[in-house]
């Protein structure tokens, strides 16, 4: 994962779960998901639970961390690009940039940056359970 061309963590998927792992300023985060792959949660190397993400997968879903709930919601049913709102105007995307390739752009200001190294974590897995369905 880079931001304006520098690297700042490597997202490690996890092979026999729903999410993965990446470390950033220091600090190891595991992003995990539940058994349906709806609610994730991100815990730090001390185990603690930084922030939680509930009804991934539906067209509007959550994430909350420091005591503040923020609202995403997929753009339209036919793409899977995720907006970030705050009301009902749309602030920012995660979105596909390259299919070929896999790149993923996150333009989510507000919001820490290791905030949204865990809603690319949580978007990047509900893609890749979502291309698993499809392709069975």
């Amino acid at each position: 994962m880079t931001d304006q061309g520098r690297e700042i963590a490597v997202w490690d998927r996890s092979v026999w779960k729903s999410g993965g792992e990446f470390e950033f300023d220091g600090r190891r985060f595991q992003v995990r998901s539940n058994v349906w792959g709806n609610k994730y949660t991100m815990v730090d190397d001390a185990g603690a639970t930084v922030a939680s993400a509930d009804r991934v997968g539906r067209k509007r879903w959550t994430v909350e961390a420091a005591g503040r709930t923020y609202h995403f919601r997929r753009k339209s049913s036919w793409s899977s690009e995720e907006e970030l709102l705050i009301g009902d105007t749309r602030v920012g995307p995660v979105r596909k940039t390259s299919f070929g390739r896999g790149d993923v752009a996150i333009e989510l200001p507000g919001l820490a940056t290791a905030l949204q190294l865990f809603v690319f974590g949580v978007v990047i897995s509900m893609w890749d359970a979502q291309a698993t369905t499809a392709g069975s």
